[in-house]
């Protein structure tokens, strides 16, 4: 069996590490498509935080609490940089973190694309699983926002982790999207997969940009796998994030029913063939598309494993 995985965000790493303890079990082959829409530069480095995030998770280097970054991670260098006082200070590097952007930068400065530079980085942690960016090409999530009395577009890691979501937001652009080519391996995991599954990342910010690559949407929908996404909104709220937040931008109610709806069915042109909600949101209708309810709480491995196989035989 080949299962693909559309993912971003700390909700689609975890939710990775039970698709590869499925996969152990039933000796399938998992291909991750992680969305770069997060991706920015700072300080001259490349971060790629969905991709890391990702990797970390799977390599058992991610911090557990924060459930971003490195565990056991130091900040001299954030320290330094604010002594300068070189800006932006809203955005924290840690130092094992920065070994990280340094060996992609370099890389990306010497020509290599960055599928060619994740598959060398995951070297390093093993995750067990395919790793590919949606794209090799700059692809930049950017909010419109009303800020200092104009509007303007601002990177959405400035949006989420500097003004906390709280300024009044008009919509979000993908910057890049409209000239940006599926990366090297993507379709042909896509088109030979016998699942694709849409893990419970926020629809928005991390699920969006990834379909917003040209022939990418296409490919999800009108291929020949079925497609079984997981809600990321449990009893009206999100797992952890603000998905609730995002959704509001769009007008789309922060319910397992508002995502699967906001996804559609692959019949109707949109995505979806099964929806996986929680047992908090058992009566949930998308239209055209088969519902089930199961526990979606992932607490641990096993538990997550669990739900990527209702996942699996929704299909």
């Amino acid at each position: 069996m080949r299962i693909v995985v559309l993912a971003g965000g700390i909700g689609g790493a975890r939710f990775l590490v039970g698709v590869r303890e499925y996969a152990r079990q039933v000796g399938a082959e998992v291909t991750a498509v992680v969305n770069v829409g997060d991706d920015l530069y700072l300080h001259g480095l490349k971060i790629c935080p969905d991709l890391d995030s990702v990797m970390y998770t799977l390599g058992g280097g991610a911090d557990p609490e924060r459930g971003w970054g490195r565990v056991g991670e130091s900040w001299t260098i954030k320290s330094e940089l604010a002594a300068y006082g070189a800006e932006p200070t809203w955005f924290g590097l840690g130092d094992k973190d920065i070994a990280t952007h340094l060996v992609r930068t370099t890389m990306l400065g010497g020509g290599y694309p960055l599928s060619a530079v994740t598959e060398a980085l995951a070297t390093r942690w093993q995750p067990g699983v395919r790793l590919l960016p949606a794209t090799d090409d700059r692809l930049e999530t950017h909010a419109v926002v009303d800020l200092d009395g104009a509007q303007r577009a601002i990177h959405f890691q400035e949006w989420w982790v500097r003004h906390r979501a709280e300024v009044p937001t008009h919509r979000f652009v993908f910057v890049g999207a409209e000239s940006a080519k599926p990366a090297p391996g993507v379709l042909d995991a896509i088109g030979s997969a016998d699942i694709v599954l849409v893990a419970p990342s926020n629809p928005v910010v991390s699920i969006a940009p990834i379909i917003a690559v040209p022939g990418l949407r296409e490919a999800v929908s009108d291929g020949p796998a079925p497609v079984v996404g997981v809600s990321p909104i449990i009893g009206g709220a999100p797992v952890r994030g603000m998905a609730d937040r995002c959704l509001a931008v769009l007008g789309v109610e922060c319910s397992a029913a508002g995502v699967g709806g906001l996804y559609g069915s692959r019949t109707a042109g949109g995505l979806l063939d099964g929806w996986l909600v929680a047992e908090e949101d058992e009566g949930t209708l998308v239209p055209e598309v088969t519902v089930r309810a199961v526990p979606l709480r992932m607490t641990d491995e096993a538990a997550t494993a669990a739900m990527v196989r209702a996942a699996v035989e929704l299909r």
